[in-house]
Formats: C-alpha cells, structure tokens, sequence
C-alpha cells in the first residue's frame, strides 16, 4: 500500500481497460462502464485528436449522468460537455462548470493512460481510496 498525502493509504491495483481509443470518435465522445462489487461505475471520453479527457458520468449538481443519449455529452459546437438534465457546461480539457447551476464546480476527472500504442487502449489507472 502507498500513502497518500495526509496519512491516507491507498491500495494499488491493476488498471481496467477502459476502450480503445479509437471507440471515442475524434472531436466527439463517448460513454463507458465499469461492474465492480460495488455496483457499475459510469464514465464519459472526450477525444481530441491523441488525447482522450475521461470524467465520472455524474454531474455535481444533481448526481445524474450527463448524457443526452447514450455517449453523447457535448453541446451543439463539441465545444463543451453539456449536462442533459439542466443545460450546465463544463470545459473539456479539465472538466470545470462555466455556466448553470454548480457554475465553478468540477467533474470528477479520472485518471487514464494509454499502454499499448497498436491498439491503444484507454485505461483507468489502478488507484482507489
């Protein structure tokens, strides 16, 4: 076990794939799942060319996943993640809220990395509290 700063430990576990990157179509997103003995884990990717943006499916104000449709998170431009439930707007590149209701909140970002450069699978990085 590692220690967080602050005297929390951490356990550390082998990443979970996610997708492969390319299941996020560039400049648009998509949504994943993970089942854990806790119940399912929801998360939403973002892609910007290489780079893939990946938040918990849950917006700050309300709990409620994001999407309009399933994988679908951005507003009308892909400018911003837009949540379907009241219309707040969050940056893509760190997940801060611009406008609605939790305006200066942000989403949950998760941690990720790509291992395998062929087929380039997107994992969430094996860290839980």
């Amino acid at each position: 076990m590692a220690e967080k700063p602050g005297g929390k430990k951490r356990t550390t576990k082998a990443a979970t794939e996610l997708c492969a990157v390319n299941d996020i179509p560039d400049g648009g997103s998509n949504g994943f799942f993970i089942d854990t003995a806790d119940g399912r884990l929801l998360y939403m990717a973002i892609r910007r060319g290489a780079k893939a943006f990946v938040y918990v499916n849950s917006c700050p104000h309300t709990g409620m996943p994001l999407d309009f449709q399933p994988g679908q998170f951005l507003n009308a431009g892909r400018t911003l993640i837009q949540c379907s439930t009241h219309g707040a707007q969050f940056r893509i590149d760190d997940g801060y809220c611009v406008s609605g209701p939790c305006e200066g909140d942000n989403l949950t970002a998760v941690e990720t990395e790509t291992a395998n450069p062929r087929r380039r699978p997107l994992s969430r990085a094996g860290f839980s509290s």
